[in-house]
């Protein structure tokens, strides 16, 4: 705990904790295979299974071809054979090993980057695999000079593994000049603007492992804590309930929006248009702050309806291996857990995943899955490592887009979460501080988000994480889930709280969260998930976040059809209810008329 830093919250006194990342990029088979090549590690007794280790009921070969490297694309194919008695498939992953200067970049020899699993191979059966990625996914992240990603000039190790450890061929890919990524126009993997240090304040002035010198700051990188004091720094601007006032930070400036306009538009008028189509303006305008505060704070298993624009209520509910109704217990059937998917390295399967979720979610009448979770295995002992899929950002990122995909193409939109780093249970919605570095952010944790915003469905949705990133909670902060969700990855869509206790939890409000780039809260019964500050700026904010909401929710399967006449299933239940009273009171009435009318004759 950070035992020596207390903030006065509504609850009174509350010590937040942390958790430091100190390992840097160096984590799970990226440190075993690193240490052992660096000598600090006897690998053969300290790993049984390398990464992406399996066994099959047959035996296999593959062969790669001579590799080709054409305008900043990376290209091979590779033949598989089934060579024993059975049949299988078989998973060829592609590793990549960069080029090292001693105390520059961190780089680790082992790094995943690309996979394909086979077809059902009978014996003697072949099949050739093409692989292409682009020379920017060598890249790596500079985040004390160039404070971007930077592919460094040099000779590139690409080979084809049986696991992280297994070599079963390689060639080099020769870069003859360096790369930094640091231009709009020369944007890393796509990005609309190039990636830049967001999470400075988030290092927390820590010793990171470093590879320099073999690893020659291991003992004290790996060692205790022995600080547990937040710097004075970081306690200036350290919020939670206790001390967040939203008004310290509304700008004079800004100008109050429209609201309560009559301009005759419905939400299921935008079904399909562009997020930026000039028609949500006009829609927007006709929102009062009364309609967009409700959208906001009732994001609790559900999407508020707004009957002045024929909006619905929506129902969500959680994963992830599921669909769970958490008030009325009704649950679909369960699927395998995200791990055992990861074990498959079944892009497929995991496209009909999604697909079958989305399909069970139209039996129950929803339209949203709190999943998929793509937090890493960071530890063994993570305490919803059921829920994640694997310690690789790539095998993680890849596995959940097809999932959030084959939901999206059933109409469901699906709440990938938790953004982010959230790789720790315990003590996490007890303000637990998460340091870290940029590189190790950005290529690790941030990663599988990455994937999902870029390879997933448009229109999808994002859960935020309990904890605090460095000294801002993760649904707060700017840098996440603006500057790097929106600005750089170009996401559009719905940013949720994960669920919100603000009583409970002391740092939970909305007028501070809106502000920080997220839309709704995940909250059932609070008090703080309504917004209190209705100036130019607060409304700006909720504007925004309505747009987000409204247009998630349009694209999803309840507005393929415009459902704004429907009549609510609770209400045709209720309906039911009063038909069947009315009946039977009816009934009773005829019996006792009659009887009556028998004791009268008598």
């Amino acid at each position: 705990m950070c035992k020596e830093f207390q903030i006065d919250s509504a609850r009174g006194v509350s010590s937040p904790r942390f958790v430091n990342y100190t390992e840097g990029i160096y984590v799970g088979y990226r440190f075993w295979e690193m240490a052992a090549d660096e000598g600090l590690v006897d690998y053969d007794a300290s790993v049984q299974y390398p990464f992406g280790y399996g066994l099959s009921y047959t035996t296999f070969t593959q062969e790669m071809s001579p590799i080709q490297y054409t305008d900043g694309t990376v290209s091979f194919t590779v033949t598989v054979t089934n060579t024993g008695s059975a049949a299988g498939k078989d998973v060829v992953g592609v590793y990549g090993n960069p080029p090292y200067t001693n105390g520059g970049i961190e780089k680790a020899s082992a790094n995943l980057i690309a996979y394909e699993k086979t077809k059902l191979l009978t014996p003697g059966e072949s099949q050739t695999i093409p692989i292409s990625f682009d020379d920017d996914d060598l890249a790596s992240y500079d985040d004390k000079n160039a404070k971007a990603y930077v592919l460094e000039a040099g000779s590139y190790t690409i080979s084809i593994n049986s696991d992280s450890h297994t070599v079963i061929s390689e060639q080099t890919v020769d870069v003859p000049e360096t790369i930094v990524y640091n231009t709009d126009a020369n944007a890393h993997n796509g990005d609309l603007v190039a990636a830049t240090n967001e999470f400075d304040d988030v290092n927390g002035g820590l010793g990171y492992l470093s590879r320099a010198d073999g690893f020659a700051n291991a003992a004290t990188a790996r060692a205790a804590p022995t600080n547990y004091s937040m710097f004075d720094e970081y306690k200036a601007t350290y919020y939670n309930n206790g001390n967040y006032d939203p008004k310290q930070f509304d700008d004079p400036s800004d100008v109050m929006p429209t609201t309560g306009a009559n301009n005759g538009l419905r939400l299921y008028d935008l079904r399909g248009l562009d997020y930026d189509d000039p028609k949500w303006d006009e829609l927007l305008d006709e929102l009062t702050v009364d309609e967009m505060n409700i959208l906001i704070a009732n994001g609790g298993y559900q999407n508020a309806a707004v009957g002045s624009i024929g909006k619905i209520r929506l129902s969500d509910v959680d994963g992830p291996a599921a669909l769970k109704d958490n008030f009325s217990g009704v649950s679909s059937i369960g699927l395998p857990s995200n791990v055992a998917l990861a074990c498959t390295w079944n892009k497929e399967l995991a496209l009909k995943y999604g697909e079958t979720i989305g399909d069970m979610a139209h039996d129950m009448h929803v339209t949203d899955w709190h999943a998929p979770s793509i937090n890493l295995h960071r530890s063994a002992f993570g305490g919803r490592n059921f829920e994640y899929f694997s310690e690789d950002p790539v095998l993680t990122g890849t596995l959940a887009s097809q999932q959030a995909q084959g939901a999206k193409e059933r109409g469901v939109y699906a709440f990938t979460k938790h953004f982010a780093p959230n790789e720790q249970e315990t003590q996490r919605n007890s303000q637990l501080c998460t340091w870290a570095n940029e590189q190790s952010t950005r290529e690790l944790y941030l990663k599988p988000f990455e994937t999902v915003v870029k390879d997933g469905p448009t229109g999808a949705a994002i859960m935020g994480s309990f904890n605090y990133i460095g000294n801002t909670y993760s649904s707060a902060s700017l840098n996440l889930n603006q500057s790097v969700l929106r600005d750089e990855w170009g996401f559009q869509g719905m940013v949720e709280t994960d669920y919100f206790s603000g009583t409970n939890y002391s740092y939970q409000n909305a007028d501070q969260v809106i502000r920080g780039g997220t839309d709704i809260m995940l909250a059932t019964t609070e008090t703080t998930n309504y917004v209190t500050d209705f100036s130019a700026t607060s409304v700006i904010q909720m504007r925004r976040t309505a747009h987000n909401i409204l247009f998630t929710a349009v694209n999803s399967w309840r507005y393929e059809t415009d459902p704004s006449g429907e009549v609510a299933d609770w209400l045709k239940v209720m309906v039911g209810i009063d038909i069947a009273a009315a009946a039977g009171l009816a009934a009773l009435g005829y019996v006792a008329w009659r009887r009556y009318g028998e004791r009268k004759a008598a």
